[in-house]
């Protein structure tokens, strides 16, 4: 069914409510990146703001996936929702009395990344119990779209209030987008366990290494890891802080060319996902996650390698859509495999891979392009993912052959 998930109750507003909240983020980004820069110039601070980002999914995602399992998940987003904007009144604050210096600057960042670690698994076991298991590729997929959209639509709402009403006020305003989704989840029924039959355990320490060794168990979320971690990896989003130099190279580094180049990837995600729910007629299995992976590696090496600007555009829109559907692919057939009282941790546990390994994009593709230039650095991280994809495509087809149903489980199913 055509874009099934938007027939839910309650489904339409929490996805508007994901929306903003997504471009709240990403006009924060905007905002302190650019002043940050101005009042310290330091690489060192504007690589920390990419890496504090990421830790926190690395070093709380399976913890945090376990609080989801246990406790209402309207609750844990709306505590995100009010850390994000107590993040954002510090800034505000701290800006417009002159009294920033790096070390708040470190401080919030990492609270900034603690808020967006910590919803993660609960926003997950929302869309499982607002849209069901049969429509649940359709309620990911959307929200994935939609947070592109907030990644396209935050920038661009970011870099206006900073020229218009300054970063001060910028912050400030930037409070209201997280509002609505604090205000529709007092009002949903919806708590992220009410299709649950079963309590899930305590949680203890041991269980965070714990769910790590069961994971083999289940072949097709640990496929899923392996394709998502290789490509927060090897790509992750160490590619954006590195289009200026990209944009010098293809003559655009300036004007309305650099602009492309900027939303190019979530121009093709958008267009991606919209177009996988017009067709609504694609399973989400695992290979469909890992030929969606490669083909963003394969995007994202053309782009490397290419030096026409009209192909550079089309090499990004179509690492895009294969990073949207394969990312939306994956986290459903993990939802779907996970056992159901520990769902949320499972999902944590893919959160680690898929957005915490993202922290160690900037040391690969960084590392690489300091050494060999931008275009050879992020031609091999493409390269690497590209090659990884190909050996797993390979592992699951045999394995299909074999007759082993376990990489892709019963209950991943086709949308039609």
């Amino acid at each position: 069914m055509r874009f099934a998930a938007l027939r839910a109750p309650w489904y339409r507003g929490y996805l508007i409510g994901g929306i903003l909240l997504m471009s709240g983020d990403h006009v924060e980004h905007a905002i302190t990146y650019f002043v940050m820069w101005q009042k310290f110039q330091s690489p060192v601070l504007a690589g920390f703001a990419t890496i504090s980002h990421w830790v926190p999914f690395l070093l709380g995602a399976i913890p945090f996936g376990h609080v989801a399992d246990r406790f209402d998940n309207r609750r844990i987003i709306q505590a995100s929702c009010v850390l994000f904007a107590l993040v954002s009144v510090a800034w505000a604050v701290l800006i417009g009395t002159n009294t920033l210096q790096p070390w708040p600057c470190v401080i919030l960042l990492v609270l900034h990344g603690l808020s967006g670690a910590f919803w993660n698994p609960a926003d997950q076991l929302m869309l499982y119990d607002m849209v069901g298991p049969k429509d649940l590729p359709s309620g990911v997929r959307l929200m994935a779209t939609g947070l592109n959209l907030g990644q396209l639509a935050g920038p661009a709402l970011g870099a206006a209030l900073l020229f218009i009403v300054g970063p001060v006020w910028g912050m400030a305003l930037n409070v209201l987008l997280y509002v609505p989704f604090f205000v529709y989840l007092a009002i949903t029924p919806v708590t992220g366990h009410r299709t649950r039959r079963v309590t899930p355990p305590r949680m203890r320490v041991r269980d965070v290494l714990g769910v790590l060794r069961e994971v083999p168990r289940y072949p097709a979320i640990l496929l899923m890891m392996l394709v998502q971690g290789a490509v927060g990896l090897f790509i992750g989003t160490a590619l954006l802080p590195l289009l200026p130099d990209f944009g010098r190279l293809l003559g655009q580094d300036q004007g309305p060319g650099y602009i492309l180049l900027l939303i190019a990837m979530s121009t093709g995600a958008v267009a991606g996902g919209l177009g996988m729910e017009a067709l609504g007629r694609i399973a989400a299995s695992t290979r469909v996650a890992i030929i969606a992976s490669a083909l963003f590696g394969l995007g994202v090496l053309v782009f490397a390698l290419s030096r026409s600007f009209p192909l550079s555009v089309a090499a990004l829109v179509l690492a895009g859509l294969g990073n949207l559907v394969g990312a939306s692919t994956a986290q459903t057939v993990v939802q779907l495999a996970a056992p159901e009282d520990r769902r949320g941790a499972f999902i944590g546990a893919f959160g680690m891979a898929a957005n915490g390994f993202r922290a160690g994009s900037g040391i690969v593709v960084g590392g690489l392009s300091a050494l060999l230039g931008v275009a050879s650095g992020v031609g091999i991280g493409a390269g690497a993912l590209l090659v990884v994809a190909l050996v797993l495509l390979t592992v699951v087809t045999l394995r299909r052959r074999r007759g082993d149903a376990s990489v892709d489980p019963a209950g991943v199913v086709a949308l039609d």
